[in-house]
């Protein structure tokens, strides 16, 4: 068994519940013989999705504690994280826009349409995950592990491996979880996040995916600037070596129409679809903005989320990569909406403002609430 499959396991036995560790030993003893090493790191991510799994539901049955557990859905989707959406949404619009007027198939609109509907049941599930006692950790760990399964057995083109076949439809799993991810960490800087982010720095830098280890290495050094710990200073680390890694080796993808370089194109379809993709573009980091206004507790969410999204629209400016909502292209709309968590919903702002509670966090644990502990 190689380093890497001995290291998945490892990690799989620390994330299961105590009940389930006998389970997990057993998986690792039978993992000791697999040969070749491809196939003992496909039993060991296996397990390790599993053993996320079985965290993941743990910590769903337990009782709710947070004292938003009685506000309605609709206040987690206003306040400044529904000023982000509309910001998202507006921009989407904008996308749609350009695509019509430089001739997209009707189908790439549909898609784009698809995808927007397909972000906002996700983040209304990641709201109702904000509700309860949910385990932010566990789930980070198991989004890192499936990049790093994407990395090693997902769809390949011109060499870089980055895509998942659903069909006819290829998603690019980075764009959809990344941003997530890292919008969860800011508020969640436990050692179970800290894993995952380091499995996803390693699966960019095996795809080869330079736009989104930017992103993530962005994203990070944007946490360490404004909450650094040794978690946070781990993470921007690997990050920051992913980067390296996937600017040293090739990446020879070729512009797509209607995807990459449309920054620049748009403007030879017409001024008008140009500056929809422009404005669209802009529009992505406005809401990083209410940090100006943000609580302390906020405030790290606020500049993880602007720097994420700012490098993934640099990286598209500057190379062939997917230009972010306002292309064509479901993962980065998907990527984006569920990255609204890094902003409070009017429904928190209000318990702060009726508990008086302090909102700077003094713990590293696990609860997605800033300061509602």
């Amino acid at each position: 068994m190689n380093w890497l499959a001995g290291a998945i396991l490892r990690l799989a036995l620390r994330i299961l519940p105590p009940s389930m560790r006998d389970w997990g030993e057993a998986a690792a003893s039978e993992a000791e013989g697999l040969e070749p090493p491809r196939e003992a790191v496909a039993f060991a991510l296996g397990c390790l999705g599993w053993a996320a799994r079985e965290a993941i539901f743990s910590q769903f049955s337990k009782p709710l504690q947070h004292k938003e557990e009685t506000m309605p859905i609709t206040d987690h989707l206003r306040g400044p994280r529904g000023l982000a959406l509309g910001c998202g949404l507006a921009a989407t619009a904008l996308g749609l826009a350009y695509l019509t007027m430089a001739g997209a198939p009707a189908t790439y609109l549909i898609i784009n349409l698809g995808a927007l509907v397909l972000g906002l049941l996700g983040l209304g599930f990641l709201v109702l995950g904000e509700r309860a006692n949910w385990a932010p950790g566990a789930i980070n760990v198991l989004l890192g592990a499936w990049l790093l399964a994407v990395s090693q057995f997902g769809v390949s083109a011109d060499g870089v491996t980055r895509w998942v076949a659903l069909g006819a439809l290829s998603i690019q799993p980075s764009l959809m979880i990344v941003p997530a991810m890292l919008v969860t960490f800011a508020r969640s800087r436990d050692a179970l996040s800290t894993a995952g982010l380091v499995l996803a720095a390693l699966a960019l830098s095996l795809q080869p995916d330079r736009a989104m280890a930017g992103a993530l290495a962005a994203g990070a050094v944007a946490l360490a600037i404004t909450r650094p710990n040794r978690a946070v200073l781990a993470v921007a680390a690997a990050a920051a070596a992913g980067l390296a890694v996937t600017l040293i080796r090739p990446d020879p993808s070729p512009a797509v129409p209607f995807v990459d370089q449309i920054l620049y194109s748009a403007f030879d379809v017409h001024p008008l679809a140009g500056l929809a993709v422009t404005l669209g573009s802009a529009l992505l980091v406005v809401p990083a903005l209410w940090m100006v206004r943000a609580e302390p507790a906020d405030r790290p969410g606020c500049a993880v989320f602007g720097a994420i999204w700012a490098a993934i629209v640099l990286a598209a400016a500057l190379g062939n990569y997917p230009t972010p909502l306002v292309g064509y292209g479901g993962s980065a709309i998907v990527g984006y909406l569920l990255s609204l968590m890094a902003f409070p919903s009017a429904g928190l702002l209000a318990a702060r403002r009726k508990a008086g509670e302090v909102t700077e966090p003094e713990s590293e644990g696990p609860a997605l609430y800033a300061g509602a502990s």
